[in-house]
């Protein structure tokens, strides 16, 4: 099978400088590795020029932003699978092998992501992805290792392959013809909640999302990232609420939007008196008016998702609040959510 190994980059000179060889030792005759550049200012296109010829390059006019970025890029390569690789995560040796051996013997799956840990602290989960993504009743994401802020250490507890909402697109292998036949990630949305997004799709059509935990890679992610940022914050929340009105069945999308107004203003006041935040607390009053403001737009995607879903009760769309389970009944690890 041909494997596609898709960087995209801005202003990543660094982060790829520091991982490209590993990448490039323990993926040589298994995957192409390319790097899609997002119009960046630094040195990356030199750097990868001189440095590392054999990555074959796809320059972007602009920064079109994760999404956007990604699908742009995508349309210019060919292959059987494309793994989407931050520039920042460290691949360990093997690491193509269990995802591409379970994809080719599982014609039912579009997409998954090995186990993904920290490399700040490799015995434990990475914030973005874990083992595995879920999403709770109200669409708030969380993951095997990982519930909002707290981070398990990896103990074996989730090394069993699982059924999935979402991978994350820190490392994601999907076949090249179920990206494209969903018409990949939502390039409106420019960056955070796209590949839950997609993944959700393809959820909806009959198609499975996995966890490879035989595989594993370390990701920097969050932790170089400040604790608030209010561009983070507001694309997150107006992300979240477009998913949600683009993928919710009918009769649930009035009940769940009602509580989300509700527990979005609540987190905001949360925000501002509890931590004086004044910057996230300006994000979520703007996500939620600007969602308001676009909504309409993706009047055509229920639309087509209504008519087209095959699946509408997603055992991986948990029944229960996390913010309950969380904050109330304390229930802190995927296990004591799911072992009740």
């Amino acid at each position: 099978m041909n494997i596609a190994i898709v960087i995209l980059n801005w202003n990543g000179a660094a982060m790829m400088r520091r991982y490209l060889p590993t990448l490039l030792e323990y993926s040589e005759g298994d995957a192409v590795v390319w790097v899609a550049d997002n119009a960046s200012t630094d040195e990356s296109m030199q750097m990868l020029s001189s440095g590392f010829p054999q990555v074959k390059t796809i320059q972007l006019d602009k920064n079109y932003g994760f999404a956007e970025g990604y699908n742009r890029a995508l349309k210019q390569i060919s292959a059987d699978y494309y793994v989407l690789l931050n520039s920042d995560v460290e691949v360990t040796e093997q690491w193509l092998q269990p995802l591409l051996e379970y994809m080719d013997a599982h014609k039912d799956v579009a997409a998954c992501q090995p186990k993904i840990l920290s490399i700040a602290d490799r015995g434990q989960f990475e914030y973005a992805g874990a083992s595995g993504g879920y999403i709770d009743r109200f669409g708030y994401p969380f993951c095997r290792g990982r519930i909002f802020d707290t981070v398990e250490r990896d103990e074996g507890q989730y090394d069993n392959i699982a059924d999935l909402l979402w991978a994350t697109g820190a490392c994601l292998m999907i076949r090249a013809q179920d990206y494209h036949r969903v018409g990949g990630l939502d390039g409106r949305f420019f960056a955070h909640n796209e590949e839950i997004d997609l993944c959700w799709r393809l959820r909806q059509l009959g198609r499975r999302i996995v966890c490879i935990p035989q595989s594993h890679v370390y990701h920097v992610g969050g932790g170089t990232l400040p604790k608030s940022n209010p561009m983070k914050t507001y694309l997150n929340f107006r992300n979240n609420l477009t998913m949600l009105y683009k993928n919710l069945p009918s009769d649930e999308l009035g009940t769940v939007m009602r509580w989300r107004w509700f527990l979005d203003y609540l987190a905001a006041f949360e925000t501002l008196i509890f931590n004086h935040n004044w910057g996230d607390f300006k994000a979520i009053y703007r996500a939620r008016r600007d969602f308001q403001a676009w909504k309409h737009r993706f009047d055509k995607d229920r639309e087509q998702m209504e008519s087209t879903r095959v699946i509408s009760r997603l055992s991986e769309r948990k029944s229960f609040s996390i913010l309950w389970m969380y904050h109330v009944k304390g229930r802190k690890t995927f296990n004591s959510l799911v072992n009740q």
